[in-house]
């Protein structure tokens, strides 16, 4: 996703000019007046949801404080502090570092992580723009932290998009960075100062270091699947017959006698799981604790899938000799249909927004709600284009 896509304002655009147009958008709609124009879909979709909440954008709405100790806590258990020094260094090395803040948040809103101008951390802290602070929507209302959390997209906003008439003089940048491994949410990075100061390139420069964060954590799980494969390997010397070792996420350390997969479903204590080429397997703890042994539990290759939708949305997958059963969100459910329809050719992340959002803008939260559905049902849904994996058929029983 691009800067044109999430960016508040275009390359060329008068600051001050906007920043006054969309002043008298903001006092309009607030108001219930009739504005000279409409706000953006996504600001307009976050004000209502203020106004719903009964949140006061001329007052002072109620703010959060965590203490120093509950701080550090955080930041000691945030996945997030494995690459804080990357964030560091792509945010605060450019010129106009000394113009911004950066903050970064955890999953909650909670703000982990300040640094930047004394200047400009100095406003902030009128604002409660400080570390221990919540920033999501419920507690500030409209600001790019929090709708990124709501709308689980990049925001951008400038000046009178925030609800809050005190964030009025701000504008702020801010991207979720999500676990490579699941797909959950982990944080969000935001890059914040005055509104007047704000540059087009903002928005790409907080994408890069995203992308940089994600890389980090994913080159940080490859060198725990390789560990998971060095401690295993006495024990396969043993083995006969297709194998796999993986991680408590599903991902591959290890495979033999079988073509190799990427990751299978997530393994739990005495529940069959489903691997193409293999079947149903019982997985079995490695002694070790760190790991999962995959073994047939018979040879058949081809599996078969019933998605029922009459009720709460359940998926039923059979082997030859035994079968499981689980339930799936409505969201996983509509991926899933879309997925069996599609057939051999599978679908783009692009596509997948399209079929379920409407629009193509959506795709980084249909690759992160693909990577949720696949630790679910596994090596069922394969990626780059998402798809059936071979052999497996889903039959899908549509509700009314």
């Amino acid at each position: 996703m691009t800067t044109a896509v999430f960016g508040a304002i275009a390359p060329g655009t008068d600051l001050p000019t906007h920043a006054r147009e969309l002043r008298r958008i903001h006092d309009a709609v607030l108001g219930g007046g009739r504005p000279p124009a409409r706000p953006r879909a996504l600001v307009a979709r976050s004000w209502s949801r203020m106004l719903a909440l009964g949140l006061d954008p001329d007052g002072r709405n109620t703010r959060e404080h965590l203490p120093a100790a509950e701080i550090e806590r955080l930041r000691h258990s945030s996945p997030l502090s494995q690459v804080i020094d990357e964030l560091r260094a792509v945010l605060t090395s450019v010129a106009d570092a000394s113009q911004f803040l950066m903050v970064v948040c955890d999953a909650d809103g909670i703000v982990l992580w300040r640094e930047g101008s004394a200047r400009v951390r100095m406003v902030a802290d009128q604002l409660s723009f400080v570390e221990g602070a919540r920033w999501t929507e419920q507690v500030v209302g409209t600001n790019a932290i929090g709708t990124a959390l709501a709308e689980q997209t990049p925001v951008e906003l400038f000046s009178a998009e925030h609800f809050e008439q005190t964030q009025i003089p701000w504008y702020c940048t801010a991207a979720p960075v999500h676990d490579p491994r699941t797909g959950d949410l982990l944080a969000v990075v935001d890059v914040s100062g005055p509104a007047l100061t704000l540059h087009p390139a903002i928005g790409s420069l907080v994408q890069s270091a995203v992308r940089l964060a994600e890389a980090r954590l994913w080159r940080w799980h490859q060198d725990r699947l390789d560990q998971l494969r060095r401690t295993t390997e006495p024990l396969l010397g043993t083995q006969s017959g297709p194998v796999l070792v993986v991680d408590d996420h599903g991902w591959v350390a290890h495979h033999s006698g079988i073509a190799a997969s990427d990751r299978i479903e997530a393994p739990c204590p005495d529940r069959a799981l489903a691997v193409p080429g293999m079947g149903l397997c019982l997985p079995e703890r490695i002694s070790n604790g760190e790991g999962w042994l995959i073994r047939p539990r018979d040879r058949a290759g081809a599996i078969t899938a019933r998605l029922d939708l009459t009720g709460e949305p359940t998926l039923e997958v059979r082997s030859d000799e035994a079968s499981w059963r689980t339930s799936l969100t409505r969201r996983h459910a509509q991926i899933l249909r879309a997925l069996s329809e599609a057939g051999a050719a599978g679908l783009t992340a692009g596509r997948l927004s399209t079929i379920i959002f409407g629009d193509a803008e959506h795709a980084v939260t249909v690759r992160a709600e693909v990577s949720r559905l696949r630790r679910v049902v596994g090596a069922l849904v394969t990626p780059n284009p998402y798809r059936l994996a071979d052999r497996v058929t889903v039959t899908v029983v549509p509700g009314e």
